[in-house]
């Protein structure tokens, strides 16, 4: 059987401008018929990839550039400072082409003009290599020693020991299908459980040398600024099998799990924070552990809630009662499900799981994962 795990969240966001459309204003959706407020899923996965760049060993990381010579150039020149740079960068632009075949392929070649971003070649799309296989590339270049590395040499490098952000959300490469990784995440675009239509917060800037003028009248600048505050309801799920296939380590597939929870739960997107400082944290978090498929209650939410007051409340209740419906007429029901929650909104989850507090659940999820995975090896 396989092994999935839902992350559930309520989160409450303050007028704020965390994700933003190419107008400026707050990215929104409409879902049963009303306009939502909606933080996009990419917005919420790159600070997820940030999370894990202070939390995480590097080497399990990946690096997404078109830059790609100028990062492997660098690591062969600190192994090897006698190596010639130009003969390394020469080495990886002939290595690239066995990315694809012989009528399609990586290639990365030299830009041109005051526009260029580097002295070296650099790809059309930015490719994703984990710290892993840049370093091994390099090495494979130095114990070359000027020599074409095999095809099959490479396509080893670039098809192992991939990233932890790899392994969870994906890699495309448009030039070679077969590099491609199936992303063992998926997440959703987060969504105002209620209609939600943005404000404008109008604002005026000083210019102080007029301000301390003694004929100082008017503004030096004047604007506004969407804003929205809204309840989202946050889901992503985590297909553990996959992962595990794609990182080829069940306990690197269990810690890679347990640091995407814990980033999904206290991460937060950037947009016009100093403006807003909406850095708040999820009201409610529900995680299950599934052995059936992936669930989401996100049609708790399809009838918009209309509470005026008290509406983190109505939308735990609301969430309660799908999780509940969905049990009793499909008859899923998870292997584990863990529930950490804030004042009030404790009684109306406490009959979806065991009540925990974040490090508990950490602990807790991390305990039925590394059972689950010696089980199934």
């Amino acid at each position: 059987m396989t092994t999935f795990i839902d992350i559930h969240a309520l989160q409450t966001i303050p007028p704020s401008n965390i994700n933003r459309d190419d107008t400026g204003s707050p990215k929104s959706a409409f879902f049963g018929g009303i306009q939502r407020q909606r933080v996009s899923s990419q917005a919420w996965k790159s600070v997820i990839r940030r999370y894990f760049e202070s939390h995480l060993d590097r080497s399990k990381l990946g690096v997404r550039t078109r830059l790609i010579a100028d990062e492997v150039v660098a690591r062969i020149l600190s192994s090897a400072p006698e190596f010639d740079a130009d003969s390394a960068e020469d080495a990886v632009v002939q290595a690239f082409t066995a990315v694809g075949n012989s009528k399609k392929h990586v290639k990365l070649e030299k830009q041109e003009g005051d526009k260029r971003i580097s002295d070296r070649a650099v790809s059309n799309a930015a490719l994703f290599l984990s710290n892993q296989q840049i370093d091994k590339l390099a090495q494979a270049i130095i114990e070359a020693n000027g020599e074409k590395i095999p095809p099959k040499q490479v396509k080893e490098i670039l098809n192992t020991e991939h990233g932890i952000e790899i392994a969870l959300f994906g890699r495309m490469v448009a030039e070679a299908a077969d590099f491609n990784v199936d992303a063992a995440c998926q997440v959703a675009h987060a969504l105002s459980v209620h209609g939600s239509e943005p404000d404008f917060d109008y604002y005026t800037a000083v210019d102080d040398v007029v301000r301390a003028s003694d004929d100082a009248t008017g503004a030096g600048m004047i604007g506004t600024v969407e804003m929205s505050s809204s309840t989202f309801y946050r889901y992503a799920n985590i297909n553990l099998d996959a992962l595990n296939a794609n990182l080829g380590d069940a306990s690197v597939s269990v810690e890679a799990t347990l640091a995407f929870v814990r980033a999904f739960i206290e991460s937060m997107p950037t947009g016009k924070q100093n403006s807003f400082a909406a850095r708040t944290l999820p009201d409610a978090v529900i995680v299950t552990v599934r052995n059936d498929r992936p669930i989401s209650y996100v049609n708790a939410f399809e009838k918009a809630i209309t509470e005026v007051e008290g509406r983190r409340l109505a939308a735990a209740r609301a969430l309660a009662s799908e999780a509940k419906n969905i049990e009793e007429a499909y008859g899923y029901e998870p292997v584990a499900s863990y529930v950490l929650a804030l004042g009030d909104l404790k009684e109306e989850l406490a009959g979806l799981g065991e009540s925990v507090t974040l490090k508990g659940l950490l602990e807790s999820l991390e305990a039925q994962l590394t059972a689950l995975t010696s089980q199934e090896s």
